[in-house]
């Protein structure tokens, strides 16, 4: 790595201690001063890269810097001190440097470093070098509009929000316009009708998945309707949006903060937004006959998934505990479905849902040319005999079928519904579980809480699709019921028919309804469209390991 160049350099004061401090355009350092006879040592202790009490913070992650005026010396506190006679050599000057110091489990933290300097002059001209390389740092916000859902997850947004976000938020100098929601969708029509957002360089949500959805329609819906784009044709090519969108997690399910973040932490989602990162994010677009139903980033479930929830909605009283009951009782039911998928499959240079590489920081494959993920039109008509080589149509029983933008990773499943899914390449993973038994499906259910592959089953098919489309047995046209192969004698359709038509019978239901990140879509054909990078977020996707821990780092501004 090449050496930056020095823009400042002095030695000051650290915790007591005198330390060389450096600033180069890319790092702030500093090294404590060894003695010449101690240095053999140090080198044996610490080793050859990196000395005694030495760090290294990059200037794109301090948050704040402030001048710091002390009446004594920082050291013995608590204890009785001699005043000096001499203010100017009291080494009273100092300023303070917050930056993000990492933790674990990708979360971060928020701490600060005091550097003594032995007169005025210095100290003002270190404050000002470093306030003249953060503006630089153009990606950062200055001015923020928050939403915050008072009612999510354990009505503690508000709570969270003052008391963990805003001093961050202020320390940073970013000046917020804060919204309190009062009903259901009141982000999204604030947004899509109300909101100046030429004011702001992005939205924040303090809430859940539930708000961030209503945050996410709101913001798209405004862009389309300023672009003249019409989103409810499923033929459209959507409008990317300009603002980012920061997620503070207060809800019950914080599922895109695990796979944009690694963690669902407040502080760290803070920082994130405080820092301007900026991370793509693929939205799927859910339409029917044309005619736009909703919008989804994580999970489109059909069958068990859509089933669970369908199930736990009457059981809200439950909280929580909701989901592990609908999902034993829906388990036990065993229900299958009758359908056909047709989709479009992805080109191989975005991967497989089954190469194991994972999206993280700086993907490679999220970051192909956009040329590499062509866009392709969705046919007014489909069939086997059209387009073959490119659409690929699978008829059968289905237990689920499931389409994740991203992993789905949460804290009962470590690696998702999909572990390789990627967040910005502009496609799905189309995952389908044939009719099996309660055994088989179990096993396949519990892989996703550990690290076998999921997909190893035969009867679980996965592919990477840009457009699919499902359309439920019993609402096929006379067309596609003619291609289907010949399953039964006339007589069983007939007794089929008056099970549809009487409500009384005890068969089982013909179909289900989407689970459509957590919000259900009680329709059954539906025609799915992947945007690649419609919206971002200030997030960075999950580090693979803390980028400045390399103790080479540290010598790399010096």
């Amino acid at each position: 790595m090449e050496k930056q160049p020095r823009l400042l350099c002095s030695q000051l004061s650290v915790g007591g201690r005198v330390c060389d401090v450096t600033l180069s355009s890319s790092f702030l350092s500093w090294r404590e001063v060894v003695d010449s006879s101690k240095k053999r040592t140090a080198a044996n202790v610490y080793g050859p890269l990196k000395a005694a009490g030495s760090h290294c913070v990059p200037v794109c992650e301090i948050i704040a810097i402030q001048e710091t005026e002390e009446d004594c010396p920082s050291t013995n506190v608590g204890k009785w001190q001699k005043v000096p006679q001499n203010p100017a050599g009291s080494n009273q000057h100092a300023f303070t440097v917050s930056y993000v110091e990492r933790t674990l489990k990708h979360r971060w933290r928020c701490s600060e470093v005091t550097l003594h300097c032995p007169d005025r002059k210095l100290c003002l001209q270190w404050v000002q070098a470093i306030r003249e390389q953060l503006a630089l740092l153009t990606i950062r916000p200055k001015r923020l509009l928050v939403y915050i859902n008072p009612h999510g997850g354990k009505q503690r947004g508000k709570r969270i929000y003052e008391q963990k976000v805003a001093p961050i938020f202020s320390r940073a100098s970013i000046t917020t316009d804060v919204i309190v929601t009062e009903r259901a969708n009141h982000a999204r029509d604030h947004l899509k009708t109300e909101a100046d957002l030429k004011k702001y360089d992005g939205v924040v949500c303090v809430g859940g998945d539930g708000m961030f959805s209503e945050i996410m329609h709101g913001l798209i819906s405004r862009t389309q309707c300023d672009s003249g784009v019409d989103q409810s044709c499923a033929d459209e090519t959507l409008i990317p949006c300009g603002l980012r969108i920061g997620i503070i997690p207060a809800g019950s399910t914080d599922c895109i903060c695990y796979a944009t973040v690694g963690c669902n932490d407040p502080v760290t989602s803070a920082l994130h937004i405080v820092v301007g990162d900026s991370q793509p994010l693929d939205v799927c677009s859910v339409h029917q006959n044309n005619a736009f139903l909703r919008y989804s980033v994580s999970l489109l479930g059909y069958g068990f998934y859509g089933d669970v929830l369908m199930d736990s909605e009457r059981k809200r009283w439950m909280g929580p505990a909701r989901y592990d009951i609908s999902g034993v009782k829906t388990f036990l039911s065993h229900r299958y479905y009758e359908g056909t998928i047709s989709f479009l499959p992805a080109d191989g240079s975005v991967g497989t849902p089954r190469d194991k590489i994972q999206c993280r920081s700086g993907c490679n494959i999220c970051q192909l040319p956009s040329a590499d993920k062509a866009v392709y039109k969705v046919e007014d008509s489909i069939s086997e005999t059209e387009n073959k080589d490119v659409w690929q149509v699978i008829r059968g029983k289905f237990l689920a079928i499931n389409a994740a933008c991203m992993s789905c990773a949460c804290p009962r499943s470590p690696k998702g519904l999909s572990p390789s899914a990627h967040l910005a390449d502009g496609t799905a993973d189309l995952i389908l579980v044939r009719k099996c038994s309660r055994l088989d499906f179990l096993r396949h259910l519990l892989r996703h809480t550990n690290k076998n592959d999921q997909f190893d089953h035969p009867f679980v098919e996965v592919y990477r699709v840009r457009q699919f489309r499902f359309t439920p047995r019993y609402q096929e046209t006379d067309s596609e019921l003619d291609l289907r192969e010949a399953e039964g004698s006339s007589s069983k359709h007939f007794f089929t028919q008056i099970c549809r038509e009487h409500q009384a019978c005890s068969c089982a239901p013909t179909h289900s309804s989407w689970n459509c990140d957590g919000e259900i879509l009680p329709h059954g054909a539906i025609q799915v469209r992947v945007h690649c990078q419609l919206i971002k977020l200030f997030a960075r996707g999950i580090e693979e390991q803390s980028v400045f821990e390399d103790p080479s780092y540290a010598l790399c501004a010096i």
